[in-house]
C-alpha cells in the first residue's frame, strides 16, 4: 500500500499513544510488509482498516486507520494502535504460514 504521509493531530494520536506504541513505530509499519484487511465503516461513511505489521525492533503491533484525500495525497489518519498479545503474534504467524504453504 502506497501512502503518501500520515494524518496526526490531538484527536488522533493521545489514543494511539496511550498503549506505549511511538508514531515512529506506527509509521515504520508501512515501510516494510504490512497486512491490511477492510475493517467496519466508521464515521460519515469512511472506510476503516485494519493493519497488522512488525516493528524495525521485531514487535507485532495492531494498527485501526483510515485514509484520507488531500491535495491528490492519500495520508493515513491512525485511530488506534497496540502491540499484539501473544496469542495473536501465534494465530497470526500461523495464518501466514497456512496461506504461503502450497
Amino acid at each position: 500500500m502506497r501512502v503518501d504521509g500520515f494524518d496526526w493531530d490531538d484527536g488522533n494520536w493521545p489514543k494511539c499513544g496511550k498503549h506505549g506504541v511511538a508514531k515512529e513505530e506506527i509509521e515504520s509499519l508501512f515501510d516494510g510488509f504490512v497486512d491490511v484487511f477492510p475493517a467496519k465503516e466508521g464515521a460519515a461513511g469512511e472506510t476503516r482498516y485494519a493493519a497488522i505489521g512488525v516493528t524495525e525492533a521485531g514487535r507485532h503491533v495492531f494498527l485501526a486507520f483510515t485514509l484520507r484525500q488531500s491535495e491528490g495525497l492519500t495520508r493515513v489518519r491512525p485511530i488506534s494502535a497496540r502491540f499484539m498479545h501473544e496469542k495473536e503474534i501465534r494465530h497470526y504467524e500461523r495464518q501466514k504460514s497456512s496461506q504461503a504453504a502450497p
